[in-house]
């Protein structure tokens, strides 16, 4: 049981250590940014990424693989803690930040939804997201990463001036701002350390010793830099130093709170726990094709659910797979359970023991890390195919990056597999066939072609000439396949059609379940269908049919 629960836990501690720590040291400022888009203390957001990291490392579907708190789940969290702020303060006796305890409420539940989910077997469904839709979800997300890192520079200093009306002004504005160009200096060092150094040795992580390089640079030239520490303290916080999570006794205290509230903590919680395993399990696939092998989904959902629960209980923000500090750790090298692992406690280790050095990292140092990371995510070759592949797979794969970038991972990625799904039904729609021929005995036979579903059973009804066909009739489906309800339906009706005007109709090569359907709908089908040795074996997508024809 320990040997599988923690295989593949190291293939090489060295890479594993390294890359840990590199992406330990990229996991600060994202977790801090994404607690305060949330409207939460700092240090909830870093409690969050240790318990989601250290718990999914371990224990997760895929070896190498980073979570913590992300942004796609701290949007969804914002109206919940800002609606409990306000009922706590409405309170006889008001009570500070209620919304912060609701959330660790809401996040028990996310966690039993996860968990359920893998449970079940859920997992298994991400492959049902269509290539384009992968695409587009890579390049909205590295989108997405980018404009996030922007909001880390300095002001551009044109405050009042219009670059329409005032185009001069606004660039010599933006030119003499120093410490915007200080910055973006440091950030091209950091990438180019990044690029360079992999083709000299591949024995250390290169985002590591681009950061460890430009920290020291602007540490002891004393330079007067945005740091990890600016930033918290420009955020609104007062520093990364703090203790160990602890229990959350008092939220079984607060469950009271929570009448006529219950509605808006548990579709809170659906909502995560949806946008949490669609992130995790679409990472995990990108991450299998970087690496050619082959995570657990379903393992995954459940590590996520029990690291959210823990979060709930220790208070933690939550959080899900993060795609950036994933690719990070893989290009560092790190493969095995024990880089997630070290780099959960090295950001502990941070909030005990390292704060005041940690919170002196330039934050260009981290930003030209994530930009390497932008151009390693972003699916380039989309753009060399986009002419080559069907217009509607390009239309899926800009409208995916498109709705990433304006709403959210979720909701692009469910609206990709719903434009998928449609165009797949209209394509098979079309494709279905009846080829006529008559028998030595008069007999007509239509031979169907192709898939019998709801979205073709118009152009099946089409096919026949009920009123002048022949007395007798056979519909073979040797080459056909009835997939669901509505082609059960059509079938019943079309034979109905033919009983009805005194025809006798066969339906032949009919699966035993197509059988067993028609028969439940009518007894008399008995006479109708034929049986043969070569019949085809496949099961229906349908409820049994309870109505009597």
């Amino acid at each position: 049981m320990i040997q599988r629960i923690f295989k593949n836990f190291t293939f090489n501690p060295k890479d594993d250590i390294l890359s840990g720590l590199t992406v330990a040291l990229a996991l600060v400022p994202e977790a801090v940014a994404f607690a305060f888009v949330a409207g939460i203390p700092p240090l909830v957001g870093l409690y969050g990424a240790f318990m989601m990291g250290i718990v999914t490392a371990l224990f997760g579907g895929r070896p190498g693989m980073i979570s913590g708190a992300t942004g796609a789940m701290a949007v969804v969290m914002v109206y919940m803690i800002q609606k409990g702020n306000e009922v706590g303060d409405a309170l006889a006796t008001p009570i500070d930040n209620l919304g912060l305890q609701w959330l660790f409420i809401t996040l028990l539940f996310v966690g039993a939804i996860q968990i359920t989910a893998g449970v079940f077997k859920l997992g298994k469904f991400v492959r049902l997201i269509p290539h384009p839709v992968m695409m587009g979800f890579v390049n909205g997300l590295a989108i997405v990463i980018f404009l996030s890192q922007l909001k880390l520079f300095p002001s551009l200093g044109t405050e009042g001036i219009s670059f329409f009306s005032n185009t001069g002004d606004w660039f010599a504005a933006v030119f003499s701002n120093g410490a915007l160009w200080v910055m973006i200096g440091f950030i091209a060092l950091t990438m180019a350390i990044m690029y360079f150094l992999p083709k000299i040795t591949k024995k250390v992580p290169a985002a590591l010793v681009a950061i460890v390089v430009v920290a020291a640079i602007v540490i002891f030239g004393k330079l007067n830099m945005s740091t990890v520490g600016s930033f918290i303290i420009d955020s609104g916080g007062t520093g990364l130093e703090g203790g160990l999570p602890t229990f959350q006794f008092q939220i079984f205290g607060l469950l009271e709170t929570l009448d006529g509230h219950w509605g808006l903590i548990i579709s809170t919680a659906f909502i995560l726990a949806a946008v949490g395993l669609i992130e995790s399990l679409m990472t995990l696939n990108l991450i299998d094709d970087m690496t050619e092998t082959r995570g657990s989904g379903n393992r995954e959902c459940v590590a996520q659910g029990s690291a959210n629960i823990l979060n709930g209980l220790f208070g933690g923000m939550g959080g899900c797979a993060m795609i950036g500090q994933s690719i990070i750790n893989v290009n560092s090298g790190g493969r095995g359970r024990l880089s997630g692992a070290v780099a959960a406690i090295a950001l502990l280790c941070f909030v005990l023991f390292g704060a005041p050095l940690i919170e002196q990292i330039p934050i260009a140092a981290l930003v030209g890390v994530m930009f390497m990371v932008v151009i390693g995510t972003f699916a380039w070759s989309s753009f060399r195919i986009l002419h080559k592949i069907p217009i509607a797979d390009a239309i899926v794969l800009i409208a995916v990056s498109g709705i990433t970038v304006w709403k959210d991972l979720a909701i692009a990625v469910i609206a990709g597999v719903i434009m998928s799904a449609l165009v797949f039904a209209w394509r098979n729609a079309t494709m279905i066939r009846a080829r006529k021929s008559i028998k030595e005995d008069g007999t007509k036979v239509y031979e169907i072609w192709g898939p019998l579903f709801f979205g073709s059973v118009q152009n099946f009804n089409s096919k026949f000439d009920v009123k002048n066909d022949p007395d007798t009739i056979e519909i073979d489906f040797i080459e056909s396949r009835v997939n669901d309800h509505s082609g059960i339906e059509a079938l019943r009706s079309i034979a109905n059609k033919y009983i009805d005007a005194g025809k006798k109709v066969k339906l032949t090569h009919l699966s035993p379940e197509c059988k067993a359907l028609l028969l439940k709908a009518n007894p008399d089908f008995d006479e109708v269908i034929e049986s043969a040795v070569d019949d085809p074996r496949y099961h229906v997508v349908t409820d049994l049919l309870d109505t009597e024809v």
